[in-house]
């Protein structure tokens, strides 16, 4: 029996957000164009100077975000999962 994923609900939020890299530094603004309970589509300028694994958050203090893991890119647009 072939299982068939089940993405979760995608909201569109279009809201400001930032990534920071691994090791907490240098926050970036980014715009989160949907989000999910397992991850979020974001687009920013100048995506391929990222590194797999970030944090995102909806302010600039990166202890309330979640570490994220690029999942795929296309052009200036991201796609993250949630990885805690």
């Amino acid at each position: 029996m072939a299982s068939t994923k089940k993405r979760d609900s995608r909201k569109a939020v279009q809201q400001t957000g930032w990534i920071t890299l691994e090791g907490g530094f240098a926050a970036r603004p980014c715009v989160v164009l949907d989000l999910s309970a397992s991850g979020a589509k974001i687009t920013l300028e100048s995506p391929q100077a990222l590194n797999s694994k970030l944090r995102l958050a909806f302010s600039r203090d990166a202890r309330h975000g979640r570490d994220c893991e690029v999942v795929w890119r296309r052009g200036s647009t991201l796609g993250l999962k949630f990885t805690a």
